[in-house]
């Protein structure tokens, strides 16, 4: 009875718009201030250590790092290099800045780790730039948000720090097996965006570019394209720890932003760390209150039952994996992205390992079904991002956006059933 009250009080406040955090810190509190076994003056002391049990972990420093890295970079306008040295890539591509843009999502994901980082950043300047180039608004501001779906799965990402610290999995491990999903997300979006340009005959560059004018390009968005070396480099030799990694980043933006290109201020370094301070808490008060509802559902046995439903139904692993996809994608559309994996992570894992499904490939299976989540409605976040940027409403850019996401389901079917695809480094790299 008092888990069923729990479950109802936690549905209606997600139905009237509730922050996930407090959703999820209202049901657990309710179930042990009125529900659990625990009297009144023992819960609530329960429930204070639990909270700050919840987010005292080093390795989520890398959050706020990696959050500050993306706005250090993004305010020294790298962006406007990236998309320069992506033309000389794709530019001659029918489509070209549809590509460009996949392209530089691709670039972008490496720094910043951040879907609605990539939507703010690369929205500002090729929504305008493809709308002038005669691209409907609803087309431009669709690949922008559906190719912004690889900032997190590209590392760094912060939602693989989240699920390494909710599951125990290795962050370089889950770094290192995101880089082929991330570039299958990109390929799908690609073909699709080429088959468009020649349905409704797209612009593309026809003037050749000269070899001084590549160098001068490549030269201006060196500093962009090292960071992601630096970072995935340094974790992978083992110089130094994921949370390491994402300070050193945050220490390269500065020095190659004010020093380097000059396009860094101290007032944008000021202002990059109250926004991160800002966005890192947010996710540390979801993360603290998710691990509070997880308390609950573990003194209920719910990740038992859940396991025993599941295992009722079947234990074939395709089909397991075709459930859980399936689960994912709904969680993906109306819940963030950080507080799914922190309470469906524990419960889905020892399932898929029972199964023999290796926890590596499980582990990209659930991000990039979570992440696919990013740009769909009602609680899709780029979409929110977008839609100012472009001017036009969620509906109608959520309508465009559907072929796009459709290309990239066709990706995860790849992802989820071809284990190789997202082993591959892993096991090249001895994680795996």
């Amino acid at each position: 009875m008092g888990t069923a009250a729990v479950a109802v009080i936690f549905v209606a406040a997600l139905l009237v718009g509730i922050p996930i955090a407090f959703v999820l810190g209202t049901a657990a509190i309710y179930y042990f201030m009125f529900v659990g076994r625990l009297p009144m003056e023992i819960a609530g002391q329960m429930i204070g250590q639990k909270l700050y049990a919840g987010c005292d972990n080093f390795i989520l420093l890398a959050i706020y790092f990696f959050i500050l890295a993306g706005e250090l970079m993004n305010r020294s306008k790298i962006t406007d290099s990236l998309i320069e040295f992506s033309k000389i890539l794709v530019g001659k591509i029918p489509g070209a800045l549809a590509q460009v843009n996949i392209v530089v999502s691709v670039f972008f994901a490496g720094i910043t780790g951040s879907g609605v980082a990539d939507t703010a950043a690369i929205g500002s300047v090729l929504i305008p730039a493809m709308k002038k180039e005669g691209y409907t608004a609803e087309y431009a501001t669709a690949i922008t948000v559906t190719s912004s779906v690889i900032g997190p799965i590209i590392p760094p990402s912060v939602v693989m720090v989240i699920y390494s610290m909710s599951t125990g999995a290795s962050v370089g491990a889950l770094f290192a097996a995101g880089f082929i999903p991330g570039l299958a997300i990109a390929l799908a979006l690609s073909v699709l965006a080429f088959y468009y340009a020649i349905k409704y005959r797209h612009p593309r560059r026809t003037e050749d570019i000269s070899f001084q004018q590549a160098l001068t390009t490549t030269r201006k968005s060196i500093v962009a394209l090292l960071c992601p070396v630096v970072l995935v480099g340094g974790i992978f030799s083992g110089s130094f720890t994921p949370t390491e990694a994402a300070a050193i980043a945050c220490f390269y933006a500065i020095i190659g932003g004010r020093f380097i290109l000059g396009t860094l201020t101290v007032k944008d370094i000021i202002l990059s760390f109250r926004k991160a301070a800002v966005s890192g808490s947010v996710i540390l008060l979801i993360i603290s209150m998710a691990a509070l509802f997880g308390q609950f559902m573990a003194l209920e046995r719910v990740p038992a039952q859940m396991a025993q439903l599941i295992l009722g139904i079947t234990h074939n692993k395709y089909a397991f994996l075709a459930l859980v996809n399936v689960l994912l994608l709904f969680m993906g559309m109306v819940m963030e992205t950080g507080a799914t994996v922190i309470l469906l992570a524990p419960i889905l894992v020892p399932i898929a390992m029972q199964l023999g499904i290796h926890p590596v490939h499980f582990a990209l299976v659930m991000i990039v079904n979570l992440n696919i989540g990013l740009s769909t409605p009602p609680v899709g976040v780029c979409l929110f991002a977008a839609a100012p940027i472009a001017g036009i409403s969620l509906e109608r850019i959520s309508r465009a956006a559907m072929p796009f996401v459709l290309a990239e389901l066709v990706a995860l079917m790849f992802i989820t059933y071809i284990p190789d695809l997202v082993l591959f480094i892993p096991r090249l790299m001895g994680y795996a």
